[in-house]
């Protein structure tokens, strides 16, 4: 239990660090579409498609998926970002339209990151 722990430890600091970087890098303006938060969570949900992947494959160990699947896309993407960003969206005003634009858009990327990255990472090892 205790190596396992320091695998997600490890992968989640540099996800969050690096949600953190994307974060400043994509700048975000008040009502506008949270680019940068839609972004992280995209980007990680992409790696953890393509991590499964290749687990599911079995060319990356258990190890591999508790530091990249568990640790780093869970320290990169962040469901609470998301919420503040839907909730912060549909309160402003006359932005509701956004904040379904934001919702919808999120989840239908999300998962379609999600779907490429599984198949890019079954795929990676036969090329």
């Amino acid at each position: 239990m205790g190596a396992q722990t320091v695998f997600v430890f490890i992968g989640g600091g540099f996800g969050a660090i690096t949600r953190e970087l994307l974060m400043l890098l994509i700048p975000q303006q008040n009502g506008a579409f949270p680019l940068d938060i839609f972004t992280a969570n995209v980007v990680a949900s992409f790696c953890l498609g393509a991590a499964f992947g290749l687990h599911r494959a079995g060319h990356v160990s258990d190890e591999f998926m508790l530091l990249v699947g568990t640790g780093f896309c869970g320290g990169m993407s962040t469901f609470s970002s998301f919420a503040y960003g839907l909730l912060s969206e549909a309160m402003a005003p006359g932005q509701a339209g956004l904040a379904v634009l934001y919702g919808l858009s999120s989840l239908t990327v999300g998962y379609a990151a999600i779907r490429i990255g599984i198949e890019s990472g079954k795929r990676l090892r036969r090329a």
